[in-house]
């Protein structure tokens, strides 16, 4: 396997993992509609064809009636959008492939919760707030009196 295999094949993984970790959450929509341009490449059928197949993703993860189900469920989404990607890598120039793999990273950090992940807005909070953000953010909570 050579370099630029080796790289596709973690960014069409990532990729999939972004679809699954994203669908469900407050940043679907946007993730949905930016993931739908990257896979269409300007095409506005493919595009239309990518929105319908998210959408399919969408109620598919929602779907599981146990923690079993929906785990196989985002492994099999996973598994399906890794395909999408990594078809779509090895479709295009490498001009074209180095641009789709920044879009697929900028999906993966955005659904990942990374540097651009995780905003609020619009929201009215009453009493304390906490909130985390990240990849994999710790966090330690103590009540009572400091000292």
């Amino acid at each position: 396997m050579t370099m630029l295999d080796e790289v596709m094949t973690a960014a069409a993984a990532a990729g999939g993992t972004a679809v699954v970790e994203a669908a469900g959450s407050d940043l679907w929509a946007w993730f949905r509609t930016r993931c739908a341009r990257l896979v269409g490449r300007g095409d506005p059928d493919r595009e239309g064809e990518a929105l319908q197949r998210l959408d399919r993703t969408a109620a598919a993860l929602a779907s599981g009636e146990d923690e079993g189900q929906r785990e196989w469920q985002r492994e099999v989404q996973a598994r399906a959008w890794r395909g999408e990607f990594a078809a779509l890598l090895e479709s295009v120039a490498a001009a074209e492939r180095e641009e789709l793999l920044a879009g697929i990273d900028a999906l993966r950090t955005r659904a990942g919760g990374g540097e651009t992940g995780g905003a609020v807005s619009g929201n009215t909070f009453h009493g304390p707030v906490a909130f985390q953000t990240g990849a994999h953010s710790t966090q330690d909570i103590r009540f009572g009196t400091a000292g």
